[in-house]
């Protein structure tokens, strides 16, 4: 299966999680009805400045964010941490995080999200 750049469903969230501002979701594929696989999102997140998506834990399952451009700020769990493009988190086993932009650019975020 093939699906081209522009072909992605798209949607926008406001306050996610408890978060500021909007974020834009991309999903790639859709779970339950494209993949076959146990995964809940496998998406682009694109954050604008100032914009974030609030703490929130992550319970039997895990969330990878893979950094593709743009400066974030992430919560590990309690440890603020600056990730940059490039740089990937791994957040399960009921640990949680949360992650904003504290760039001047947009933030772009792969996030795949894994049931055990």
């Amino acid at each position: 299966m093939i699906r081209k750049a522009g072909e992605y469903r798209k949607e926008v969230r406001n306050e996610m999680r408890g978060g500021k501002g909007s974020i834009k979701v991309e999903h790639y594929w859709e779970p339950g009805t494209e993949m076959r696989s146990k995964n809940r999102m496998f998406a682009k997140l694109t954050i604008e400045p100032g914009c974030s998506i609030g703490p929130h834990p992550h319970d039997s399952e895990d969330e990878i964010f893979v950094i593709l451009s743009g400066t974030a700020e992430v919560n590990d769990n309690g440890e603020a941490v600056k990730l940059t493009a490039g740089d990937s988190m791994l957040t399960g086993n009921g640990d949680f995080h949360a992650i904003r932009n504290i760039g001047d650019d947009t933030l772009e975020v792969l996030a795949v999200v894994s049931n055990y």
